[in-house]
């Protein structure tokens, strides 16, 4: 595989720490000079081939680990958070903010909280927010962006949380059984049976949340008006906060959140992260997933699954040595706000505010049950191919309200070859691919018609003798 021009020296500096080596002793084992790898760990050198090749035999590395990780994330959120107008003077050049994400990503990190401690206080001034007033005011990340940002920058996969659920979603199976040639176990009975076997008594009812445990008669309440699939993977939830709470408590130790809200909603995720790799373990998901070539209503068959639970799991597949096709997921309401993201690819969301308006995932509220495919290509020359399609969550009841949203799951096109959704599509006319953005501030397409602010790294004319598309020309 050839490696051109591939800086890593965090990545680098991280390894051997992990490692418990010293530079001369790293250096030896790579079979490259002292100062060279220094250079190497400074990014005054790119990584070779010869030292990628080494890593790979000496310690049995995943290489495609130099290339992934933060920086491409923290890169296209710094563009995002400098995009805002009180930076508008001072926009530093990509190549500066690649530097900064490579060679101090925790500067990085540091920066990007403090715009968003802004942001918030911004926000709350402007709408004369209460709690200013108040004496539990904060000016830190909110709890929710909090946790979004830890998955986030997990590339969305907890090791030891996916392993423990795939022990407990292959549980009956042999140690040595070939994934390829088992089938997951009807995990809906497998929970009843784990919570029985505890003690655990498990109610249906008509009335309140669709989920509430009682821990002193150790009683869990399920709603009976849930979908099949809603009722197992809450089934699972439970299991997962019964039985690995020492587990789920030191990944959040590891965490190190900065409130009690963060950990405790980190802790849900968590423990919906295991009841998904649960419901579809991780080898044997996999497995199915490239025998079926990634078809998302064979996935939801076989393994008992919502389209949705299976396009987030297909996004988490992300293990270190048996990684599957690298996908985003994103998840949107009907005013266009994402609720749910994550990008195993270059393509990175938005922060704030909704996804570009020329992506199929708004369209798919217009066709209600069907998948719509969309070739697309992001300022930076990325192809990707997009699946979306509608999700209705009912009331289970007359008059209950329906909660509507649309996901949208895709990757780089190179890898339709591996999607049934791919098949008869024109990957190789470039004109097939229709142009998208991550959003207005930071994409500097010339002639977008559904443009909603200015691209702020560009300048404009403005003519007032002449009206286009936009009431502005961009430079």
């Amino acid at each position: 595989m050839a490696i051109q021009k591939l800086y890593a020296g965090a990545k680098l500096r991280e390894i051997r720490t992990r490692l418990g080596l010293t530079q001369k002793d790293f250096a030896a084992k790579l079979g490259v000079s002292l100062p060279y790898l220094n250079q190497m760990e400074n990014n005054n050198r790119p990584v070779s081939t010869t030292v990628v090749l080494a890593l790979a035999q000496e310690f049995g590395l995943d290489v495609t680990e130099l290339s992934t990780g933060d920086g491409e994330r923290l890169v296209s959120d710094m563009r995002e958070a400098l995009a805002d107008p009180v930076f508008a003077d001072t926009m530093p050049p990509l190549a500066d903010l690649r530097l900064t994400a490579s060679n101090a990503p925790a500067l990085a990190r540091a920066f990007l909280e403090l715009h968003r401690s802004y942001r918030q206080t911004h926000e709350r001034l402007a709408s004369l927010d209460e709690a200013l007033g108040r004496e539990d005011a904060r000016t830190q990340a909110s709890p929710w962006d909090e946790v979004r940002d830890f998955f986030h920058y997990c590339d969305n996969y907890i090791d030891a949380v996916d392993r423990a659920a795939e022990r407990f979603g292959m549980q009956g199976h042999g140690p040595d059984a070939a994934p390829r040639d088992t089938r997951p176990h009807d995990m809906h009975r497998v929970a009843l049976g784990w919570l029985g076997d505890n003690n655990v008594q498990v109610k249906m009812t008509d009335q309140g949340p669709l989920r509430q445990y009682d821990a002193a008669s150790k009683t869990l309440h399920l709603s009976a008006r849930a979908a099949p699939e809603t009722q197992g993977f809450q089934l699972l939830l439970q299991v997962a906060l019964l039985k690995q709470d020492q587990l789920l408590e030191a990944t959040l130790d590891f965490a190190r959140f900065h409130s009690q809200e963060a950990r405790d909603i980190a802790k849900i995720g968590l423990a919906n992260y295991f009841a998904g790799a649960a419901l579809m373990p991780y080898r044997a998901f996999l497995a199915a997933a490239q025998e079926c070539r990634h078809d998302l209503e064979l996935l939801a068959n076989r393994f008992g699954a919502s389209i949705e639970q299976v396009a987030h799991r297909l996004s988490t597949l992300q293990r270190p040595g048996a990684k599957g096709i690298p996908f985003f997921f994103v998840r949107v309401d009907q005013a266009g706000t994402i609720t749910k993201r994550h990008s195993a690819t270059r393509l990175q969301f938005a922060r704030f505010g909704g996804a570009c308006p020329l992506w199929n995932v708004h369209r798919a509220f217009e066709t209600p049950g069907h998948f719509l495919r969309q070739l697309a290509e992001t300022p930076d020359g990325v192809r990707y191919i997009s699946l979306a399609r509608d999700v209705s969550k009912p009331g289970g009841s007359f008059g209950a309200p329906v909660r509507r949203y649309a996901i949208a799951l895709g990757c780089e096109v190179r890898h339709a070859g591996s999607l049934v959704y791919g098949d008869n599509l024109d990957v190789n006319n470039a004109s097939a691919f229709e142009p998208i953005g991550i959003s207005c501030r930071i994409c500097d397409r010339k002639s977008c018609h559904q443009r909603s602010v200015p691209p702020l790294e560009r300048r404009l004319t403005i003519n007032i003798d002449e009206r286009g598309v936009l009431p502005y020309q961009v430079d």
